[in-house]
Order: structure tokens, then sequence, then C-alpha cells
């Protein structure tokens, strides 16, 4: 795992700033601690921080081909490396090094562009190539590892791993994009292709780009999409056991590092999934790490011990303090841009805590995406239900209204909080869903902003993000459709960049085999109601794991990394929530309605309303603001 910049002069070959270009490296040091390396030529400049997991004492970058033609700079693993490398010698290519680097450069010097189709694994990587005068950059196909690119004034054009990167440049107008701070309150982050600024951009999971020198234009052109194309149905004992043969081989290849490896052990399905197959797959005890909570409502240790117990893992687990708040101010600085997702917090803590013992780990993300796993699926099975009975003259304006006379019990158990329930109903498939996803709701965004934000935004609304998306997906299917639009927005946006950040700051490499893009396609094409039966998600998941896994892991409800902030805001952090909203950051940048902050602060301290999550949005938003100037 790396970190990649890049300088490309667009128009003619002019001479890069070797210092600036190494600033802009150096500002991702964290990404890679072990070496550092750069190529600067006219009009060009690539940068490279190494985190070392294979052939350690070779595989340096930026990695330049025999014939002086090609150069790359890449960040990922590619774990059909061996493979592609016996075809490329085939072909007549001459390998110097063991690493999976340089099968990449040679690939695109064999196949050009198709290069990226062949390749399995996690990666971001731009290559030069001086015969074609062509910059060629992609991402993989979920969006695991990160890519930032912007074109300057000056006709620079500038990419890195991460948006700090870019900042470096002083060339980059830092210009807060009203769209992208619409989208931002709405899923508590910023969702691909776009950043916080305007004209930033990132480079799309799936997506590769193409710039030719003296090229007028360039567009990001999709490589790869997930089809969600049902197959027939086998029986499900054998669908079961074809997906944990399937699971085990996307772990095994995983498994291959020249430095400790180990696994994120939460206790949930999907890790514990991992830690099982792991455990058959290795002759040695297999690393795992687990946190833990005070609050018994989100402990999942005690799981964590079950499973580290029956597969005998050389486990470590320590509690985080549930006032662990000491990290609110060094997430601006991690993220780079707006970022609300609070378990951002201890993910960060158990990163730090698995350093200790390894430099790779594998988690268990992906899971609740492809397989169904998250609650919300059910909800909105229900509600398509509601939409489909019920004709829109009937249903639109009885919802409606249900929604709007039925009181917000922000103190009331789950199940008598049917508000939000109401106003979901009342809305259109994709405008209800996105109801039940967002941080703050269409209403509250409104009292937010401010008339100047308002008015810039010209009637966009954050649900255009899904909207676009819904356009063209590859289904009819009501979960598969929403699973979709998670895959394409919540996975890269929130979930993988939460884990990408959070890791990096401690230089741990994370593998993902439920996100392995084969296992993947397999998965979207499962049947809809083998996945969510009922009230059961990720249900053949679940009866695939009994042989692996007790019902008490398998079959209790759905926990998570979660942290106290209503108790926060009231308590340690109140006069910290105070200042920040009530602040000159927020107050000047002149995005908000100040009469309705205050009232947020007044009615959460008095106990009156729960605005922790709009809170936490504006208290992250805020810090990006300081961090920004």
């Amino acid at each position: 795992m790396c970190g990649i910049v890049g300088i490309f002069d667009i128009k003619e070959k002019r001479e890069i700033n070797r210092e600036l270009l190494s600033r802009m490296n150096e500002s991702q040091f964290h990404r890679g601690p072990d070496e550092g390396g750069l190529h600067v030529e006219a009009g060009l400049g690539f940068g490279h921080r190494r985190l070392s997991i294979i052939d350690l004492s070779s595989g340096q970058q930026p990695m330049v081909s025999h014939d002086k033609n090609a150069v790359l700079t890449f960040n990922g693993e590619i774990y059909n490396f061996l493979e592609l490398r016996k075809e490329l010698e085939a072909m007549g290519y001459i390998f110097q090094t063991h690493c999976d680097t340089e099968v990449i450069l040679y690939g695109w010097q064999a196949w050009g562009e198709s290069c990226v189709d062949r390749l399995r694994g996690m990666f971001a990587f731009a290559v030069w190539d001086r015969d074609k005068q062509t910059l060629f950059l992609a991402r993989d196909r979920l969006g695991v590892k990160p890519l930032y690119y912007a074109e300057l004034a000056n006709g620079q054009f500038i990419f890195g791993s991460e948006l700090k990167s870019l900042k470096e440049h002083p060339e980059l107008p830092k210009i807060l994009d009203p769209r992208a701070v619409e989208e931002y309150f709405g899923f508590g982050y910023v969702p691909d292709p776009k950043t916080i600024y305007k004209n930033v951009y990132k480079l799309e999971p799936g997506y590769c780009l193409t710039l030719k020198r003296g090229g007028k234009t360039y567009q990001p052109r999709q490589y790869w999409d997930v089809k969600f194309t049902p197959r027939s149905l086998k029986d499900e004992k054998a669908t079961a056991e074809e997906l944990i043969e399937r699971l085990r081989e996307a772990v095994k290849i995983r498994m291959v590092a020249d430095v400790p490896l180990g696994a994120f052990l939460s206790g949930g399905v999907d890790s514990s999934a991992v830690v099982a197959i792991m455990a058959g797959l290795s002759p040695d005890p297999v690393n795992t790490c687990s946190i833990s909570f005070g609050d018994p409502a989100f402990n999942e240790s005690k799981f964590a011990a079950q499973v580290a117990d029956r597969y005998h893992t050389a486990h470590r687990v320590e509690q985080v303090d549930p006032d662990d708040f000491s990290l609110v101010d060094q997430l601006a600085g991690l993220y780079d841009e707006p970022y609300a997702d609070s378990s951002a917090l201890p993910t960060y803590r158990v990163c730090e805590l698995a350093k200790k013992q390894v430099t790779v780990v594998l988690s268990g993300d992906g899971g609740d995406e492809n397989l169904a796993g998250y609650r919300r699926y059910r909800w909105h099975a229900y509600e398509e239900q509601m939409r489909n009975w019920l004709p829109d003259v009937i249903r639109k304006p009885v919802f409606g209204l249900l929604g709007q006379v039925y009181p917000k019990a922000d103190w009331a158990p789950k199940i008598f909080r049917a508000k939000s329930t109401f106003e979901s109903i009342a809305r259109d498939s994709m405008s209800g869903y996105f109801h039940s996803v967002s941080v703050l709701s269409n209403g509250l965004r409104r009292k937010l902003f401010s008339e100047q934000l308002r008015s810039d935004l010209q009637g966009y609304q954050a649900v255009d993000v899904f909207k676009r998306y819904a356009d063209k997906a590859p289904t009819e299917s009501p979960l598969a459709l929403v699973q979709y639009l998670d895959i394409k927005t919540y996975l890269p946006g929130d979930i993988l960049t939460k884990v990408d950040r959070a890791s990096m700051a401690h230089a741990l490499e994370v593998r993902v085999p439920l996100l392995d893009h084969k296992l993947v396609e397999w998965m979207a094409g499962l049947q809809p109601e083998i996945k969510l039966k009922g009230r059961e998600g990720k249900y053949i998941f679940k009866k695939s794991l009994e042989n692996y896994l007790p019902d008490d892991i398998l079959y209790r409800p759905k926990m998570g990394f979660a942290v106290p902030l209503a108790a926060w805001f009231k308590g340690p952090l109140k006069n910290k929530m105070r200042e920040s909203l009530l602040g000159e950051n927020i107050s000047q940048c002149g995005l908000f309605n100040q009469t309705f902050l205050q009232q947020i602060v007044n009615q959460h301290q008095s106990g009156l309303r729960d605005y922790s999550a709009p809170i936490w949005s504006l208290l992250m938003f805020e810090a990006f603001l300081r961090n920004n100037n």
C-alpha cells in the first residue's frame, strides 16, 4: 500500500518543479514510510511513497520500463500478478523484480488501456507512455484505493492518492462547491466524482482516464460495472457451498505477503467469516484484533473472543474509552474534506491496535452491500410494497400528512418512531431510500442553509446523486437497485474512505476479500430472495457459515462501531460544540442560517431534540474550514 502523486503538463513540455513535486509526495509520507521516489522529465513528474509488502528488496517506484518508454506509479495490490507475469514472459517481456508493479508496467505496453481489465485487486495507478505522449490513470472496480485529480489554469494536470497532496500545489483554487456542500449534508460525505472543491475530482471506481499531450479534451471512461443479472437458482445447499469456496479463494489470494499479516475481528458475521476461512488456510494462528466498548449496547468484543477461541487465533483486544473524542480535530486533517461518519474514531483506534502486530490485515467490509445485510434494505422492501399497493394519488397525500402531523420522538423506542417511515412512504422509491439514509433530511437542510447557499444550489438536491445512478442501474429488482446505489456511493464514499485513511494513517494495509470483483460479480447474480429472506439479511451467507460459526454470531442483531454523540454534546463536548457551531468559521463562511444553528445548539443541550447527527456533521465541517485556511 502506497501513496502516488503526479504533475503532467497537458499543453507542452515545460519544466516540472521538482521541489513542489517532492512536497506533494511527502504530504503522503504516512501512506508509505518505507521508501520514497521521484521521476521527473520534461513536462512530467511522478512521485511515490512506499509501504513494502511484497518483494521488499526491489520494486522501487516510480518504475521505468527497460526501453525507457513507460513510467509507472502505483498504489495497491494485484493478486493475479503471477499468472499475468507468466503470460507476459511468454510474449518476451523480461522481469527484474518479483513484485506486481512490473506486471502493470509491461501489461500496459502489451495490452494498452485494456490492461486494466486483466487486473484482479485493489489499485490506483498512473502510467506515462513517452512514445504515445499519453498519460493513463485507472482506479480499481470497487474503489478500495482512492485517486484525486484536477486540471489547473496553467495547463497542468495533477493527481494524488489523497486530496492533501493536491492542496500542496499553489495553483489549486480551493473554492467550495455548493453542490458538494449539499451532498455532504445529505450523505455525510461527498460522493464520487465530486470533492468539496470546484473542479477537483475523484476518479470513480471502475473508471480510467486517458490524456494526450496537446489534446483538448479528456473524459473518464467506465471499464467495469456490477451486473445484477439473476442466474438460474441452484438448490440452496449447493449455492451455500459454492459461496464458501469462492470466499475461500478470495481470502487465499489475499494472504500472500512478505510482512506480518492478520485480520480485524469485530465479532460480526463478515469479519468472523473471514477469520474462520483464514484459520483453515493458515498453518499458524491467525493474528486478530478488536476493540471493546464500555457500553454493552455497542460492545461486540465477547463475540469476537468467541470466534478467536474457536479458531485459536492470536487475539488482541483493547477497550476504547467511551469518551475517546481526542481525535475530533485530527479527523479533518486525516480526511481532507468534510466527512461525518463518527465510526471513523473507533476505526482509527482498531487500525492503531492492528499495527502493533501486523502490517497487513484482512477485513470483512462489503458483505452488507453485496448480500443485503443492512436493516434499511428490509425497511425499503416494506415501503416498496406500500408504494405498489397504493396508487400515488392516495399514498402521497395520506402518508405525507401523517409524516407532518406525527410527532418526532427521538427519545422513544425505534418501533414508535413512525414519522420518518411515513415521510419515506410518501415519496417515490429513490427519494424514499435517500430519506432513509440521509444524515440531514431535506427539510433540515433547507432550514440549516443560508439564503445565499440555497440560491447558489439553483434547486439542486443531493438525491440527484441517486437518480443519476438509478437511471443506468443494470437491474429491475428493487432490492438490487438500492444495493447498486450503495455500491456506487456509500461503499466508496464512506466505508472504504474511512478504512483507507484510518489504516494509512498507521501505514497499515487493509485487504478486502468480500470486495474481490469476481466474487462480487457472482454474488450480484444471486436471486434477491436468498439474500434478503423475510427479516433475515445475508440469508444465504449465514446459511453457508453454519458449520463455521455459532448461531449467536450469525443470527443476532447487527451492531457496529458507534460512539455516544448525543451524550458528548450535552457533556464533555458541550462547550466545544457551541464554540464550533456558533464561532467565526461557521458564521463567516456564509453557508448557514445562524438563527437555526442557535436553535440546534439550544434544543439539543436542553434535551428537547436529539440533533447529534447534524451537530457532528457541522462539527466536522467547521474542523475542515479551520484546516482549509
